[in-house]
């Protein structure tokens, strides 16, 4: 039996789904001394570096859909822990480039693990990772990540 309260809209299941991950990322990253958004900068600063990138402070917020701010702010904290390096990008000073030090890449490998699990978990009904279904969902999650939102847009223009 669902938990949504029938006749919940769209974006209210989504809200729902993301407050039910976050939460559940928040809980399995915490022994590791993560929350949730330091998990996600660096998870994804772990792909990254995988693939042969040091990105700046504002591409990884690009990547993440985190506010650049907040990107600088979470570096910063990371760095004071031991878990990730700045340093000025020799072709733009006023760039900031990060990179996970040792200990960052073995937290944060340890890290996807545990919110692997969480993921397995999450994507067990509908037939698991690597099911048609969950490939379905995932093409249909980008889609809707790549349609923009502009709020200034959501009223018709008044007819003079």
């Amino acid at each position: 039996m669902s938990t949504a309260p029938e006749g919940a809209t769209p974006g209210f299941l989504v809200w729902r789904l993301s407050m039910k991950w976050r939460v559940a990322v928040d809980r399995a990253t915490a022994p590791l001394g993560l929350t949730h958004a330091q998990y996600s900068l660096m998870a994804s600063l772990y792909g990254m570096q995988r693939g042969g990138e040091r990105p700046s402070q504002r591409r990884l917020a690009d990547h993440t859909g985190l506010e650049p701010l907040y990107v600088s702010k979470l570096a910063r904290s990371l760095e004071s822990a031991g878990l990730l390096e700045r340093t000025r990008d020799p072709r733009d000073p006023r760039a900031v480039q990060l990179a996970l030090t040792e200990e960052g890449r073995e937290r944060t490998g340890q890290a996807i693990e545990v919110v692997q699990g969480l993921l397995e978990q999450l994507l067990a009904p509908l037939g698991g990772l690597d099911s048609t279904r969950t490939r379905e969902f995932k093409r249909e999650l980008a889609t809707l990540l790549d349609t923009p939102l502009d709020p200034a847009n959501d009223h018709p223009k008044e007819q003079p």
